[in-house]
């Protein structure tokens, strides 16, 4: 493992974030009768999933408030700055004498902001502020001096303000610069090894909160360490050829700031650490990489309106299996249903684009599941989940037009099946280029394979895509490169890219990535946006609301 960090000062800068009205969105409702609305943004600041991993403590338990002395000594620290676990001494004179003093330390959170709606979810940027906690309580001696000896925490980088509060009142100040620290985690292996790379004392405030991440000077992508607290660790995957390959870590809200040491907050430089790839071993399986399995924090999902809701029925619906990829086989069982008789089950979900979209976007759509008869006030059924988006849906009861019960199911990311003739897979996710009119309904992807000559048009298919600005797109990198994105929202969640083979003979990996979707609907703060969020993992808002995108991973050989 190697290790590298930077020095250097600069204030801090508060994050902020914005909000603009929706454009007209189109509506309709079970019935089938369509209403044109203007949905107003109401900004939620989500609150982070328990137990993310690899989240920091809090230094200490938050401190009371307090008032500020009419003058103020000094808390002088030894040294000033330093990375996590330096040893720092603080100390302190002119004090009241054998007086209990507080030393607190000024801290913050970060967090995201989103709109929740019943058709969509926007991302509306991020949100911090500070705050502070309490390292100790110390005594004065008989001269009204104190010293107090801690390890630098691990937390958000930058100026941490240190207090020296006695009965309620501030009457010194001090300050620490908590800097970087850049490992990665292993430093060699062949082509397809997964690196895991860790970055640690990045900011709370929007220009300190995210850092770019290059191989061989191409962006890769964007981290964050909102929730976990100024500590990003994120993993990329080996490229070739066979050599040493450089990557590169630093400040950026979107792309590397590269004179950032002639900037207000030089301790954000980062640094670079050698990889040596080995050996070619032949192109790895194709994989999704999932998000960190935490709950969510936010109730409301997309798709779960109570328009037309029966108010007089208590039904309760439950699915046997309520999260997968399209096509899974579920049971639907609801009791305490207020009629008789035979009931339709439909699939809620919506049908639209953000493109040229200036009055009518998207609308709500009822897939037919079938029916299902009513005994005795119960109901159970089989379910199929339809072929289409993905992301958060709802199973609804209808009788006649009025929704009985409904419950939800979540639509996972899925990778597609290239079968032969004889129904065997011969590649996941991976076909040649059909560019025919008659390839335009599988979005042009011909027959599965894994190996294509240098220079030839290749696909990647996905189904599952969603429509929120949250899951409707995944950015691309080619051998760690950021080519562009794809989105599945026009063509019902099934996504098809097309790509070129191209770096020579051998082995070549293609990355996708969750993206922050800011371009339509767009708002006035948006950061991070349009690129690929490599800390989707552990870092990204869809976690609190139930979305989990992943990052999906696969690898071709290039022949001549």
């Amino acid at each position: 493992m190697f290790q590298a960090h930077q020095r250097g000062r600069g204030p801090r800068l508060l994050g902020l974030f914005a909000a603009a009205v929706l454009p007209v969105a189109l509506l309709i409702s079970p019935s089938g009768a369509a209403t044109v609305t203007t949905p107003t943004v109401n900004p939620i600041t989500l609150v982070a999933p328990s137990l993310l991993p690899g989240v920091p403590a809090l230094p200490g338990p938050l401190s009371p408030s307090f008032t500020v002395a009419n003058s103020l000594g000094s808390i002088s620290a030894s040294p000033d700055e330093g990375v996590q676990n330096t040893p720092v001494t603080l100390s302190g004179a002119g004090l009241a004498v054998n007086a209990k003093v507080a030393i607190e330390w000024s801290t913050s959170s970060a967090t995201w902001v989103a709109d929740v709606e019943p058709n969509t979810v926007n991302y509306l940027g991020r949100a911090s502020s500070t705050f502070n906690v309490t390292l100790a309580t110390v005594t004065t001696n008989a001269s009204g001096a104190f010293s107090y000896q801690f390890n630098a925490p691990a937390d958000f980088g930058g100026l941490h303000t240190i207090y020296a509060v006695v009965n309620g009142v501030e009457v010194a100040q001090g300050g620490f610069t908590l800097l970087r620290i850049l490992s990665v985690t292993p430093t060699s292996g062949p082509i397809g090894t997964p690196i895991t790379i860790t970055y640690t004392g990045m900011g709370a405030s929007l220009y300190t909160g995210g850092a770019s991440v290059l191989y061989d000077n191409h962006y890769t992508g964007e981290m964050m360490a909102n929730w976990t607290r100024g500590t990003a660790s994120i993993v990329i995957r080996a490229a070739g050829p066979v050599g040493v390959h450089f990557i590169q870590v630093g400040n950026a809200i979107s792309y590397l700031y590269l004179n950032v040491v002639q900037s207000p907050i030089p301790y954000t430089n980062g640094g670079t650490v050698d990889f040596h790839v080995t050996k070619d071993n032949g192109p790895p399986a194709s994989v999704i990489d999932w998000p960190a399995n935490v709950t969510a924090t936010v109730s409301q999902v997309t798709t779960l309106s109570t328009a037309g809701l029966d108010p007089n029925s208590k039904a309760v619906a439950t699915l046997a299996r309520t999260v997968g990829p399209v096509d899974t086989l579920t049971t639907l069982n609801v009791t305490g249903l207020p009629t008789t008789g035979t009931q339709k089950l439909v699939w809620s979900t919506v049908v639209g684009n953000r493109v040229n979209c200036d009055s009518t976007c998207w609308a709500f759509n009822s897939v037919p599941l079938g029916s299902a008869t009513v005994t005795n006030g119960d109901l159970s059924a089989p379910i199929k989940i339809p072929d289409g988006l993905g992301g958060w849906h709802v199973v609804q009861v209808l009788n006649g037009s009025t929704i009985e019960a409904q419950v939800p199911f979540y639509v996972k990311e899925s990778i597609v099946a290239f079968k032969n003739v004889k129904g065997t897979i011969v590649s996941m996710g991976l076909a040649t280029a059909n560019d025919t009119t008659a390839g335009l309904g599988t979005g042009q992807a011909g027959a599965g394979s894994h190996v294509f000559k240098e220079g030839q048009e290749f696909t990647i298919s996905i189904k599952g895509v969603g429509w929120t600005q949250l899951d409707n797109t995944l950015g691309v990198d080619y051998d760690n490169s950021y080519m562009g994105y794809g989105c599945g929202f026009n063509s019902n969640g099934y996504m098809v890219i097309h790509l070129r083979a191209t770096g020579g003979p051998g082995t070549h990996l293609i990355d996708l990535y969750p993206m922050l979707y800011s371009l339509s609907p767009s708002f006035a703060s948006t950061p991070y946006g349009m690129v690929p969020v490599l800390s989707y993992a552990r870092d990204y808002p869809g976690l609190a609301l139930g979305y989990h995108v992943p990052a999906i991973r696969f690898a071709i050989t290039v022949i001549k």
